[in-house]
């Protein structure tokens, strides 16, 4: 299936403002990728036929992208995409552990999805938060000092459609295609909401304060 007349003057119209910060047309590729993804959930053949017509690229040059980077998801994601960090530090705190026990609790395994559309799980390498593992994110947002308890209640929260909130970031958890089309330069105004450093990440600066310590002067 193509996309609709409607959902095509949509996709280009916002196509269409994202290629315009570019100098060079192919350059706009990447977040061309996560708009159509936004609106299928992941990179569908539709999703890269358009990506290759707009920029006058061929599509093979769009599939070897899309299939290089891991956020770029070949098959439909859940609503909440839920990724457990099993990287060295993590994996030691417990995030092993959480992978497994979390697997087994919802019956999927890596780039897996429920069977309800609403939870897709991702073993992933780093989450950048070493000071709070063992660290998962869903939908790119930071949930914290997570034990297996704590991230199947999540996972449960997140299927029944209550309210979850990050750990940091702003209080409103997007869906999947909310987050890609964010990605995709189309902001949604939540980028400054909420603190996105806190507690450990800012045990150094206070130090530095109190000893008075500066960064050399270029």
């Amino acid at each position: 299936m193509t996309y609709s007349p409607e959902v095509r003057e949509r996709l280009e119209r916002d196509a269409k403002e994202i290629i315009g910060r570019y100098p060079k047309t192919r350059s706009a590729l990447l977040p061309l990728l996560h708009l159509v993804q936004s609106e299928d959930g992941h990179v569908s053949d539709d999703g890269q036929e358009f990506c290759a017509e707009l920029l006058g690229i061929s599509k093979a040059e769009v599939v070897g992208v899309a299939t290089f980077y891991t956020m770029y998801k070949r098959k439909p994601a859940g609503d909440y995409h839920v990724g457990v960090c099993i990287n060295a530090l993590c994996a030691v705190m417990g995030g092993d552990q959480i992978w497994e026990e979390l697997s087994e609790h919802t019956g999927v395994g890596h780039e897996e999805t429920t069977a309800d559309g609403k939870v897709s799980l991702e073993r992933l390498e780093c989450n950048a938060a070493c000071d709070f593992a063992p660290v998962m994110m869903v939908n790119w947002e930071f949930f914290d000092n997570q034990t297996p308890e704590s991230a199947k209640q999540l996972v449960d929260d997140l299927r029944d459609g209550k309210d979850v909130r990050p750990t940091r970031g702003p209080k409103k958890l997007c869906t999947f295609k909310e987050a890609s089309r964010v990605l995709a330069g189309l902001p949604d105004d939540l980028a400054g909401d909420g603190p996105s450093a806190a507690g450990p990440s800012l045990e150094g600066l206070k130090v530095a304060k109190a000893n008075g310590w500066k960064a050399p002067e270029a």
